[in-house]
């Protein structure tokens, strides 16, 4: 999506700033000995108060309001009552919801309660990283010279970076062009951000795997070799000079 006008660029700072919210507020609230369910739940009725629709629902059919992985979790696992959080799981929630006839998507992950499992630098990593490569984003800029700086940077912390699993345009639907913002250099994709379009940009930064697969499910993506992966989250529009975070109420930095 490219914002054109006033109205358009506050239709996307609405559901923003829903979806920011809603991850906020879910982080705050979720706890040990919670199920998984019961915290989706908790975001789903938050979405629905503000008068927002759980995009992977209303996009795919998924089994939830809203994606909840943990630990060698990479990505859109299922809110599930059998799945207990635990003190110092590594927790990964991502939002994306449609209000108006706009979208926008955000996640975020966090260690749940005391850092028994040393995720911190992980975390912290994978946050400081998203900041940098959003600082260095303006229209122009090719998507490869982002990626590039995700996984040079991933590389300076001692991690590495999941090839498969990519940030996209969002605005008017979950996923629109450009269909792929990697993590990684791609010589070969010469497209560039182009002014005022609205992108989700994604780290996802890892202990170790490259890749993550799908575990069988049909949705939850996960390690093969049992590392961990932090993914951070945030809807921006492109400008000349600093983008805007659209949703920046998620506080993902706090």
């Amino acid at each position: 999506m490219s914002i054109t006008n006033d109205a358009e660029f506050a239709g996307m700072q609405a559901i923003s700033n829903a979806v920011a919210l809603t991850l906020k507020k879910m982080r705050e609230y979720a706890q040990p000995g919670m199920s998984t369910k019961e915290l989706d739940e908790f975001g789903g009725t938050i979405l629905t108060a503000m008068g927002a629709r759980s995009a992977p629902l209303l996009t795919y059919g998924f089994p939830g309001w809203t994606c909840i992985s943990t630990n060698n979790e990479v990505a859109h696992g299922i809110p599930s009552d059998k799945k207990i959080l635990k003190e110092g799981d590594l927790v990964n929630i991502d939002v994306s919801a449609e209000l108006n006839g706009y979208w926008s998507d955000n996640g975020g992950s966090f260690v749940l309660g005391a850092d028994n499992n040393n995720h911190a630098h992980l975390v912290n990593s994978s946050k400081d990283i998203l900041f940098k490569a959003i600082s260095n984003i303006k229209g122009g800029i090719r998507i490869s010279e982002i990626g590039h700086l995700i996984e040079h940077e991933a590389k300076k912390a001692g991690l590495t970076v999941i090839r498969n699993l990519v940030g996209h345009g969002v605005g008017r639907s979950l996923h629109e062009a450009p269909n792929e913002i990697p993590c990684y250099y791609d010589r070969f994709n010469r497209t560039r951000f182009k002014k005022n379009s609205v992108v989700a940009i994604e780290t996802f930064i890892s202990t170790g795997a490259k890749y993550a697969k799908e575990q069988g499910d049909g949705w939850t993506y996960i390690t093969g070799d049992g590392s961990f992966v932090a993914q951070h989250e945030h809807t921006i529009m492109v400008t000349d000079g600093a983008p805007v975070i659209f949703t920046a109420a998620n506080e993902i930095w706090n």
